[in-house]
């Protein structure tokens, strides 16, 4: 997969500039490569550190993604050639699938964590589809805009992953069981439940996009955080003029619901009662289906994260997940899923298990279990 980011920067009338950086991979829907994510890593940094930039936007290039994931054809074909060919620090061997998926994850999760720590007013233009590894960029940011054709989801189920991208931690900060019931059936939701969910903070219209541009070009630009004020109030009165045209919300209407069926101990009885919730919506039969399909190892996974995970901080949800994603490319699922949903697409994918009700406890166990010592940890300098 190619794909770049494009980097400019916008003179300000205050003699400041604004950093803009643009996702361009339209042929896969801006998903992101590795060199993407290292290129779009490090030009945040430089413009963290630079004094003269007031002011981060992010976007994707076209209307029909922000950005709809990770590069997953790349992670199949590394965990398809899987040989043992390196001998890393602890003396022991690893194969290329989990020297290229911990070089990836660690990449992108160390991305995700710099925008959400950002000190500068990050915007995120959230036209499209936002999804998997465009969420990653996307929740974190500190103004958050959608656009009426926005679609939110961590699909992930359906391909054998799980919602990672630290959906340890912002799914474990929605409603009561909405997390969990997201992270099952991979639900797409709209700009109207995104703002409602706080998983969004500005609806506006596509057409909008250079008007904030030149705005924030004139903004009375002073210290950190009266940017960060300055920026929503921009924001705010430009969403005034995109009210009328705000998409019908398709979960709120189903909120009690899905709280009732995502409550209790045991797995099973909680996807029984997601495939009970009374209603025949388009929405709501696409979850339940894509929930009965996906991936039950996957179910497992989502389970114990919005479980047992609750009171992790951001830095130790980020660690705990790239331990989860080597190991669920070292597993199979993951590699079977990406075969018939994305490679094949012959759309039916041979699960280790048929149903949530036989997964093996040990499995689960064993993709929970670290990898390395804290010391020894890629992530480990995100505890400084």
């Amino acid at each position: 997969m190619t794909g770049k980011v494009s980097f400019t920067e916008l003179d300000c009338s205050s003699g400041h500039r604004i950093g803009v950086a643009e996702l361009d991979n339209t042929a896969s829907l801006n998903a992101l490569t590795l060199d993407m994510l290292k290129q779009l890593k490090e030009k945040l940094e430089q413009w963290q550190a630079d004094d003269d930039i007031v002011c981060v936007f992010l976007a994707g290039v076209g209307e029909k993604a922000f950005c709809a994931g990770g590069d997953v054809r790349a992670m199949y074909h590394a965990m398809q050639n899987n040989s043992l060919n390196k001998v890393n620090k602890s003396g022991k061997e690893s194969g290329i699938a989990q020297e290229f998926l911990t070089e990836y994850f660690t990449v992108e999760y160390g991305c995700d964590y710099l925008i959400h720590r950002y000190r500068k007013p990050l915007i995120v233009w959230g036209e499209g589809i936002i999804m998997g590894g465009g969420i990653g960029l996307y929740i974190g940011a500190s103004h958050r805009v959608t656009t009426p054709n926005s679609r939110l989801a961590m699909p992930e189920i359906s391909i054998g992953l799980y919602p990672d991208v630290g959906g340890t931690w912002f799914l474990n900060q929605l409603p009561t069981g909405i997390g969990l019931f997201l992270a099952l059936t991979g639900a797409q939701i709209n700009a109207s439940d995104a703002l409602d969910l706080k998983l969004a903070d500005h609806l506006l219209l596509s057409e909008q996009k250079q008007a904030v541009l030149q705005q924030l070009q004139t903004n009375p630009w002073r210290g950190v955080e009266d940017n960060h004020a300055l920026v929503t109030e921009l924001l705010d009165n430009l969403g005034k003029s995109a009210v009328r045209q705000h998409p019908s919300s398709q979960l709120i209407p189903y909120l009690a619901q899905i709280q009732a069926a995502c409550s209790g101990v045991d797995l099973n009885v909680i996807c029984q009662q997601i495939a009970a919730i009374d209603g025949m919506g388009r929405w709501l039969e696409t979850a339940k289906a894509t929930l009965a399909s996906g991936s039950p190892i996957t179910a497992h996974i989502c389970f114990r994260q919005l479980t047992q995970y609750q009171k992790l901080s951001l830095a130790e949800c980020f660690k705990l997940e790239l331990t989860i994603s080597v190991r669920c490319g070292l597993l199979g699922e993951f590699e079977e899923g990406v075969r018939a949903r994305l490679i094949d697409k012959c759309g039916e994918p041979n699960w280790k298990f048929k149903t949530v009700e036989e997964v093996e406890p040990s499995v689960i166990d064993t993709l929970f279990t670290p990898l390395w010592s804290d010391a020894e940890h890629p992530l480990a300098y995100l505890d400084t």
